[in-house]
């Protein structure tokens, strides 16, 4: 039996009924015998996550330590907490894991695919199902790897224990997700939600790579058939990231997490984990295709008699998921994950979803607006996407996925224009959202095809043959014309049969980026040039 090296300095020496690195079938029959979960559509495993359907981010924490503390982004992505409550916690932790007879799963594995750049990650759980999401999810090692595995980082994931001395260490529930960088450990509790063990990793990267210069980005990658002219897909939840970069014509790198290094772009991850709310086989059918023995679907609803699910109720959440294999997408680049490499990227595209419908279908960017874009990384929520949204509702999440930064967006978006000018990098933005009017006046959304063809002759770079029109309000320039499509959607004021409406609704819009992007201190005055302007009130 190959010797588990790191576990004495956890405090877990001696943990017994240890189950380190199973293969599929077992740990799905794990997950059958320990009822914590049902099998589902084409052998595809379902499963609850109790309470918590998704991430719970006002009980993340960093520990205050010294060799840390100077350069987190300290604030309510990142709340500080003592060394001394981290070592109770652990403590209560380990306890629990020393005197529960349940069985303990551990998975050892990489995140990166570069070899230069790759950490060695283990996550304990308790949970048969947690091991075979990060099973999954991170990139999976050969048997080969495991003889003298040393994780870089360590997180336990206690779900089932609960933290009911909160209020005495000054924390919001009884449930955390606490990071301590210089004992390279984080320690979970009170939530079973499988994301909080990936994002975990991806916040930890966040904070290690861009201190060596390389640019760790919450995107979506895919190359041509080729294994050239690679693109990445920014875009916050609902924007169509998964969803775009997942194409018949072109080999998918990864969905959702990536570096970019001075030898190109790596993916993070050894698998996808895609939204499957409304999942329609016709527009979707790589997803679609994806979802059968391998493949594990979390809190989605399904009939008793026929284990037949239906992914249109959202009943208990609209952030029902589904996590597989890279290797479940039949045209994905690897398999595995471990060479999911690919160039420097020719074009970059920032998704959003304008509900307010006032955004052009695409535009071009400059590298000062791509930075002021990327750290504003804007979209919309609609009515009925979350409970108690009645109206459109703009998000602001930086480099389009605030909730994982470690350090300022400054810092990244520095590094994002350094690495567009080094390479010659295009920069697009991509309005998968509203034309013609807003989500509350009757006005429909841009159909995917359309998205798609904006896409593809991006891609192709047939987009750069048009003309260009600058929008008087956000200072974007749009194209006149693609290939295709109505040219009268691409110019956003135009597309509206109220101009008065429609300039209101622009003016309002600006207003926010502007009110927004001051957030972010003085760092980041020099570019807020490149953002919207409310200098005029008449077109």
């Amino acid at each position: 039996m190959v010797e588990i090296l790191g576990l004495d300095k956890l405090g877990l020496r001696g943990l017994s009924n240890i189950k380190r690195n199973l293969p599929v079938q077992k740990l799905i029959e794990d997950i059958i015998l320990n009822k914590e979960g049902r099998m589902g559509p084409n052998g595809a495993v379902m499963v609850d996550t109790g309470e918590f359907t998704g991430r719970s981010p006002k009980d993340k924490y960093f520990v205050d330590e010294s060799t840390s503390n100077e350069l987190l982004w300290w604030g309510d992505v990142n709340q500080k907490i003592s060394k001394e409550i981290f070592s109770e916690l652990q403590s209560e932790v380990v306890s629990h894991y020393k005197t529960s007879s349940s069985s303990n799963y551990i998975f050892d594995g990489y995140a990166g695919a570069d070899e230069v750049n790759k950490i060695s990650v283990r996550i304990i759980a308790k949970k048969a199902w947690q091991s075979f999401f990060c099973h999954n999810m991170f990139i999976r090692p050969d048997n080969s790897d495991l003889q003298e595995f040393t994780p870089d980082f360590t997180i336990i994931n206690a779900s089932e224990y609960y933290n009911s001395q909160f209020e005495r260490h000054g924390m919001n529930s009884k449930t955390f997700i606490i990071f301590n960088l210089e004992k390279k450990l984080a320690i979970i509790g009170g939530t079973e939600y499988g994301g909080e063990m990936k994002k975990g990793i991806f916040s930890l990267l966040h904070y290690i790579l861009p201190l060596k210069g390389v640019l760790s980005m919450h995107c979506s990658a895919n190359v041509d058939k080729k294994h050239s002219n690679t693109a990445l897909f920014f875009g916050l939840s609902g924007t169509g990231k998964t969803t775009l970069s997942t194409d018949s014509k072109r080999p998918l790198v990864g969905d959702d997490e990536h570096g970019w290094s001075d030898h190109g772009i790596f993916n993070f991850e050894g698998g996808c984990y895609a939204k499957v709310i409304k999942l329609d086989k016709k527009e979707e059918p790589d997803i679609f295709a994806a979802i059968r023995h391998g493949a594990l679907l979390e809190n989605v609803v399904f009939n008793e008699d026929t284990m037949e699910v239906d992914y249109d109720d959202n009943s208990k959440t609209d952030n029902t998921r589904v996590s597989y294999p890279l290797n479940h997408i039949k045209n994905s680049l690897d398999g595995n994950g471990k060479n999911s490499l690919a160039g420097h990227p020719k074009n970059i595209i920032f998704l959003t979803c304008d509900a307010y419908g006032v955004l052009p279908p695409v535009s071009k960017l400059s590298s000062g607006q791509a930075m002021y874009h990327f750290i504003s990384g804007y979209t919309a929520k609609v009515a009925g996407t979350e409970r108690g949204i009645t109206e459109p509702k703009a998000v602001f999440s930086p480099c389009f996925g605030g909730p994982f930064l470690t350090l300022h967006p400054l810092k990244y978006a520095e590094l994002l224009r350094e690495k567009i000018k080094k390479h010659s990098s295009q920069v697009y933005l991509v309005n998968t959202g509203w034309v013609g009017g807003s989500a509350l006046n009757g006005a429909s959304r841009i159909k995917i095809g359309s998205t798609r063809m904006i896409i593809d002759q991006i891609l192709s770079g047939e987009v750069n043959n048009s003309t260009f029109k600058k929008d008087p309000f956000f200072n974007l320039s749009y194209p006149e014309t693609i290939k295709g499509l109505d040219s009268e959607i691409l110019n956003p004021r135009a597309s509206w049969s109220s101009k008065e409406d429609y300039d209101k609704e622009a003016l309002n819009l600006s207003k926010m980026f502007i009110e927004n992007f001051k957030t972010f201190g003085d760092e980041v005055l020099s570019l807020t040039d490149f953002g919207p302007s409310i200098v005029m009130e008449e077109i």
